[in-house]
C-alpha cells in the first residue's frame, strides 16, 4: 500500500499546463497527463461524487450542486452531509482491502460525517441575530482548533463572494501540508478552488488567468512537496473546464410568464418562489437546470416551450436522461442544457424592485439556484467599499444589517460550466488528470474510472 495525495485544482484544463504551472508541469513530466472525461452536469458536487464512487449520477444521486427536495417542497443547495451520497466511496473500498487504511478529506464536498479519519470543511457559524461568522467543521473536532491556531480562522469571505481570491486556497494548501506531515494519511484529498473565481468573473481568455495559474500552481507545489517528503504518489485532477459565456437565460421567468411558476408576495414587499405551488419551475445550476413538473400532462408542453428559448440547446426527458446517466428520482422531470455561450440564472421575478432581499447578498443556501453574480460587487453602487464599511460597522455595533452589495445584472458573468465538452475540444473545454506514476499512463480516463485508478495507484494491479 502506497500513500496517495489527490489535488482537485478546479477549472484546470490540459491546455493550461505549461510555463505558468511549473509544479504541475513537472509532475506531468515525471509521470503523465491525459484528458479526463466528465459527467453531466459537470459541476462540483456531481463530479466529485463520481470520482469517489465510480458511479454516474443515476447511481450516486448527486444530480447537481442542489435540487428540489420534493418531500419538503424546498430547493436546497450546497448541503454538506455525506449521507446524501449513495454508493461505496474510494476510501471505503480501500479499507476493505487493508484495514490500516486512513483518509484525510480536506474541503472536498460532502465532507461532514464522511467515514474518514480526518476531515475539514467550511461551516460558518450563524448566531440568532443574523450574523455569519467564518468557521470550519472538522473530524476530529480538535483538528480545526489546531489548524486555526496555526493558520488563523479560515478566510470564508475569500472562499466565495466578491472577495474570493488566492487567500482561501493558500489556507487550504497550508492546512493540507500540516495534515500530511503530522498524520501521514494513506489517502489525502485536497480541494484547491482558486481558478474557479476569475474564470467565471473574466472568462478563460482574459490575460489575468495566466497570473491565477501561477498563483494556484505555487500552492499546489507546497502540497506536492509535502507528498514527496512522505513518498506519496500524487494526482492532480479537475472536475470541469470553464468556457466563455455572454448569454444569461432566465428559464423561471419564461415559466412564470406562461403560468407554470407561482410566487409568494412577502409581507415586506418582495417575491419568493413558491415551489410547492408551482406547476413547473427550474432549479438552475450553471449550464444545466432541473425542471420539476408537478403534472404529467404538463411535461410535453413545458418541454416544447423551453426548447424554443434562445440559449437552450436541448431539453432531456426521462428517456433522454437515461442515456446520459442522469435518470435519478432527485432529477427534474425535464433537464435543460444550455447552448455554448449561455448559462441559466435562477431569477424568477419580473421586476427587480420585487427581488427578494437575499438576491442582493451572498447567500448560497437561500437562493433556489446557483448565482455566480455573487462573485461581483454591484457595479452600480457608487461607493461599494464605503457601503461595506458601513455594514461592518453596523455589525460591530450589534445592529441587524444586510450586506446588500450584489447586483442583479447577470450579463456581467463571463465564464460558466456544466455542459459536456464539445467533441474534439477537450484541450480547452475538458478537465485533466496528471499523475506522478508513469506506469499507469493512459491516453484518456473517464470520471467513472477515477475511483479504480486511485485504488490501482494505492494498492497496485
Amino acid at each position: 500500500m502506497r500513500p496517495v495525495v489527490v489535488l482537485d485544482v478546479v477549472g484546470l484544463t490540459p491546455g493550461m499546463i505549461g510555463p505558468n504551472t511549473p509544479a504541475i508541469a513537472d509532475l506531468a513530466q515525471r509521470g503523465f497527463a491525459c484528458p479526463l472525461g466528465t459527467v453531466l452536469p459537470a459541476v462540483t458536487c456531481t463530479v466529485q461524487s463520481t470520482f469517489l464512487t465510480g458511479l454516474l449520477p443515476r447511481e450516486h444521486g448527486i444530480v447537481a450542486n442542489g435540487w428540489y427536495f420534493r418531500d419538503l417542497a424546498e430547493v436546497w443547495f450546497w448541503r454538506q452531509s455525506n449521507h446524501l451520497v449513495q454508493g461505496e466511496r474510494v476510501y471505503q473500498a480501500a479499507v476493505r482491502r487493508d484495514s490500516r487504511h486512513t483518509t484525510a478529506k480536506l474541503f472536498w464536498w460532502y465532507n461532514m460525517y464522511a467515514p474518514v479519519q480526518w476531515s475539514v470543511t467550511p461551516r460558518p457559524c450563524y448566531p440568532a441575530d443574523g450574523r455569519k461568522l467564518p468557521d470550519t467543521y472538522s473530524n476530529p473536532p480538535e483538528l480545526k482548533d489546531w489548524l486555526q491556531e496555526e493558520l488563523g480562522i479560515f478566510p470564508l469571505f475569500r472562499f466565495w463572494g466578491p472577495g474570493a481570491d488566492i487567500t482561501s486556497t493558500r489556507w487550504i494548501a497550508e492546512a493540507a501540508v500540516r495534515v500530511i506531515r503530522r498524520y501521514r494519511p494513506w489517502l489525502t484529498l485536497v480541494y484547491l478552488p482558486h481558478l474557479d473565481y476569475n474564470l467565471q468573473r473574466l472568462g478563460p481568455d482574459d490575460p489575468q488567468i495566466q497570473e491565477d495559474l501561477r498563483l494556484v500552481d505555487a500552492e499546489a507545489a507546497k502540497v506536492i512537496q509535502a507528498a514527496d517528503q512522505i513518498g506519496a504518489q500524487v494526482v492532480v485532477l479537475s472536475e470541469y473546464a470553464i468556457t466563455s459565456v455572454s448569454q444569461p437565460v432566465h428559464l423561471n421567468r419564461v415559466l412564470r410568464e406562461h403560468g407554470y411558476l407561482r410566487v409568494r408576495r412577502e409581507l415586506l414587499g418582495w417575491e419568493t418562489l413558491d415551489a410547492g405551488a408551482s406547476r413547473a419551475f427550474a432549479v438552475a445550476d450553471h449550464q444545466l437546470a432541473h425542471i420539476y413538473v408537478q403534472r404529467p400532462e404538463d411535461i410535453s408542453p413545458v418541454k416544447a416551450l423551453l426548447e424554443k428559448v434562445p440559449g437552450v440547446e436541448q431539453v432531456l426527458d426521462r428517456e433522454d436522461q437515461q442515456k446520459v446517466g442522469l435518470d435519478h428520482p432527485r432529477s427534474g422531470e425535464l433537464v435543460a442544457v444550455a447552448a455554448p455561450g449561455a448559462w441559466f440564472t435562477y431569477y424568477y421575478w419580473l421586476d427587480d424592485r420585487l427581488a427578494p432581499d437575499y438576491a442582493r447578498t451572498v447567500d448560497i443556501h437561500r437562493k433556489p439556484g446557483y448565482d455566480p453574480v455573487e462573485l461581483f460587487l454591484n457595479p452600480r453602487l457608487c461607493c461599494p467599499k464605503l457601503r461595506i464599511a458601513w455594514r461592518l460597522l453596523q455589525k460591530v455595533l450589534g445592529f441587524r444589517y444586510l450586506m446588500d452589495v450584489i447586483g442583479l445584472d447577470a450579463s456581467i458573468v463571463r465564464g460558466s460550466h456544466g455542459r459536456l465538452p464539445t467533441p474534439g475540444a477537450e484541450q480547452d473545454e475538458g478537465p485533466v488528470l496528471v499523475c506522478s506514476d508513469s506506469s499507469l499512463a493512459c491516453s484518456r480516463l473517464e470520471a467513472t474510472q477515477v475511483k479504480d485508478f486511485l485504488l490501482r495507484l494505492q494498492f497496485g494491479s
